[in-house]
């Protein structure tokens, strides 16, 4: 397992029967991770301290109870790194701490080449932490995103990192028709990075269900890679779509085209009070 442990302002500070305790910066949070099947007892006192906690609901969704007050929007920081974080539906917070590994990856994959030139493509991009992690190592970066909020925030998280002016274009569009035009229209790029959902509707109300589009669409994202590319990255918090599917899947579409291997491991977050290791998602990696 790959674990982002370079963390400052956030913490992990314990999970149990199904939610986590979580420092923000000086904000704590408790949200709800399926992953957490265990039922050990929550001695930590920020249990009973926090600021606020996300209660499902029985019908999708739920919603914040908050103890005490917060900020409408607070920041945080991850290397030279800077988000810009609020509570929003589906308990997110804007950023996902897990992926701080897969960041440092991309960055360091940028740095190795020696090259100035490598263009990035970041697929539901989200609001845009490997975006800024690329743009700091001196890429140019697609950013692409079906939601016009998270294009937004991902600006805002740019321009707090300082890197607003830096080579970046901000798409609000469907992933897969972008791909398609790409293609079309000729365009290449060295890296590729994707965190598509589970599931999905686009603008058009086109249904996206990740174990039946996965592999066709990364077979149809080899058209875009240049001859020189570098790396393409899947990130997935699909229960049924394992680490060794996502590795099979890049080995027989991008190695079989373009030679190197492709290898996926889960990645995951170190828990402060127990000193384990909580799973958060799986990451693929193609390299040359």
């Amino acid at each position: 397992m790959r674990v982002s442990d370079f963390w400052k302002d956030y913490e992990l500070i314990d999970c149990s029967d199904g939610e986590r305790l979580e420092r923000w910066g000086d904000i704590f949070l408790i949200r709800p991770d399926p992953q957490a099947l265990w039922n050990t007892n929550r001695t930590n006192p920020m249990w009973k301290k926090a600021h606020a906690r996300y209660h499902r609901s029985n019908q999708g969704g739920g919603s914040w109870e908050f103890y005490r007050q917060i900020p409408e929007v607070w920041q945080i920081g991850y290397r030279d790194l800077k988000f810009n974080l609020k509570p929003m539906g589906f308990k997110h917070t804007g950023v996902f701490p897990e992926q701080a590994c897969n960041w440092d990856l991309v960055a360091d994959i940028i740095e190795k080449s020696g090259r100035t030139d490598v263009k990035v493509l970041n697929l539901f991009a989200y609001t845009g932490a490997a975006t800024v992690s690329a743009l700091l190592k001196g890429a140019s970066v697609v950013h692409v995103d079906a939601s016009k909020g998270m294009v937004q925030w991902a600006k805002e998280n740019a321009a707090s990192s300082g890197v607003a002016d830096r080579s970046v274009r901000w798409i609000v569009d469907d992933c897969m028709k972008f791909v398609a035009r790409e293609i079309r229209r000729g365009n290449k790029y060295d890296i590729i990075i994707m965190d598509p959902p589970s599931y999905g509707r686009g603008p058009g109300g086109e249904v996206w269900k990740l174990e039946n589009e996965i592999y066709g669409f990364v077979n149809q994202c080899c058209e875009l890679l240049t001859e020189n590319s570098l790396a393409v990255l899947i990130n997935s918090y699909t229960a049924g779509v394992s680490p060794a599917v996502m590795s099979y899947i890049l080995n027989s579409t991008v190695a079989k085209r373009f030679g190197g291997f492709a290898t996926a491991d889960e990645i995951g977050l170190k828990v402060t009070d127990s000193g384990l290791v909580l799973p958060c998602g799986s990451t693929a990696v193609w390299k040359k």
